[in-house]
Order: C-alpha cells, then structure tokens, then sequence
C-alpha cells in the first residue's frame, strides 16, 4: 500500500506503528497521514478502489490487555478498568471520528464526488506482546474500533480489504482529484498508482439480459384415481341390472296375460248369483187342546 506523510507531521509512537502496519499490506490503497480537512486533522485517510476510511490512531498510556467494551455512549473498558489512552478520554473518540467523516463526505460534495461510501474507524494500538480482544468492535453502522500493532495486524487488513461493498469506482483520476482536494502535498504519479492497482477508467456496466417470460403449455388433467374407475364401473352395472328387472317384470306380466278374456257378462252373472239364505221358522200359536200343536 502506499503510503504518504504530510511534510512536517510530528506522528506519534502509535501512529508510526500504523505506518508500518500498511506498508507491509499489499492490499490496493492510498494510505494519506496526517491528513488537515479545514482547520481539522485526521490521523489517516485511508482511499481504495472501493471507497475512503477516515482513520484516528490512539495509542495506550500503560500496557493493558484484557476484554474490550467500547460503546458509542460512555468510557470504553479493558476487563474492569478504563481505557487509558496517551493523549484524550476514550469518552469523545466517536464524535471525534464521526466529525472527521462529514469533514471528508464535505469536501467531496464540495469537489462534485460522490460521497456515500465514506467510513470512519478508531484503531487502537496496544504495546507489543499485549492482548486485547475483541480485535474489532462495531459501535454504528459504518463506525468501527480496531485492535493493530505490527505484531497482530490481521483485523486491520480484513476491515481496509472489506469496508465498503460499493463499486471499484474510484480510479486514478478521483484519487489524484481527492489528493488534490485533501491538500496533499507529495501526491503519488499516476504511474504508481497504476502499479498500486487502481484503474485508469471505470470498469463497463455489466449488461443485463433481458428477462423472456416462458409461457408453459397447461399441464394433462391429472388421470381419475383407481377409486374413481370402480365407482364408475359400480354404477353403471347398477344401471344395466335395473333395466333387466325392468325387462323381466314387464316380461311376466305379458306372458300370465290370456289371450282370450271372458265376456263380461260371464263375470256378471258370477259377480251376480246370490248365496243362499236360511229361513227361519215361524212361529204359530197353539190352543188349548189343539192337537199337532
């Protein structure tokens, strides 16, 4: 990566370790140190292929390891003691960093660049040979702390290879245009830039295909069920077995029909005669010494 001091910078113990930290990286990047936004200064400008890293560097007082807190609100921690650090409170690194981030995304506007994929990052640096973890600390989106020295500096790399997911957009052109706009005095040739690995022009648009509807044909009926065959199959021998009932009823009927049917004045006289009848005696009166009485 490459590095470039402004002229005259009087860097701290801690800032000098992050100088050797980026120069062994081989990641593409302009790293810009000491950098003066207005009457602001910036520990470090950090400009890759992908977007802008403000950067304050703080070293510690004493050597501390333990567990790291850091929250956005309030005094970040090592284990149960508070952080303490060799120049100011933890208490205003977010909005120091924060502050230095709208400088920049300013400044750019300012140029007429875009500025939306702009970060910040607090990097702390630890004696050699002490341990603090976590190495990397989320406080907001787009607002990082990271644990580096030259001993551990992997979660610096990771975070400067990774931390913006926008577009390679910025060429050797907006580099040269942002240096320009930052005030840098030794401003690195467009030939080491290209050698760094920044394009001279914007890749192309990828094109998209446009999208062709398919239109399926409609999917066969599904086949009626093995079910659904013997219930079809039941109910039409139910139907052919009451027409041959029907047959056969209308069948017998024909044939106990006579051909030649009685009169009917035969019926009558049978539907006429008259069952006898008894007759019930009379009774006759009888006189006194009346014979046969």
């Amino acid at each position: 990566m490459l590095v470039r001091i402004r002229p005259g910078a009087e860097l701290t113990g801690a800032e000098r370790e992050l100088v050797d930290c980026l120069r062994a990286y081989p990641s593409t990047g302009l790293a810009l140190i000491d950098c003066r936004v207005g009457d602001r200064r910036l520990g470090a400008v950090i400009v890759t292929p992908r977007g802008i890293a403000v950067i304050e560097v703080k070293g510690f007082r004493r050597r501390q390891s333990g567990l790291l807190t850091a929250t956005a609100d309030g005094a970040w921690m090592i284990s149960d003691s508070p952080l303490d650090l060799d120049a100011e409170p933890s208490s205003g690194l977010t909005d120091r960093v924060e502050h230095g981030v709208h400088a920049v995304r300013v400044a750019l506007e300012q140029a007429l660049q875009d500025s939306r994929h702009v970060c910040g990052a607090v990097v702390l640096v630890p004696y050699r040979g002490v341990v603090v973890r976590p190495a990397r600390t989320t406080l907001r989106p787009g607002l990082d702390v990271l644990v580096a020295n030259t001993v551990d500096a992997h979660e610096l790399r990771v975070y400067i290879e990774g931390f913006s997911a926008g577009p390679r957009e910025w060429t050797i052109d907006r580099v040269l245009n942002t240096c320009t706009m930052l005030a840098v005095a030794e401003v690195p040739s467009r030939a080491e830039l290209a050698e760094e690995g920044f394009a001279s022009n914007r890749p192309a648009p990828t094109p998209v295909a446009p999208q062709v509807r398919k239109f399926s044909e409609p999917a066969p009926p599904p086949d009626p069920s093995r079910r659904g065959k013997l219930a079809g199959i039941a109910l039409f021998a139910a139907a052919l077995l009451g027409l041959l009932v029907v047959f056969v009823v209308v069948g017998v009927a024909l044939w106990q029909d006579s051909p030649n049917p009685r009169p009917m004045s035969d019926t009558s006289q049978t539907s006429t005669t008259r069952a006898p009848t008894s007759v019930t005696p009379r009774k006759t009166e009888c006189w006194p010494f009346q014979r046969d009485c």
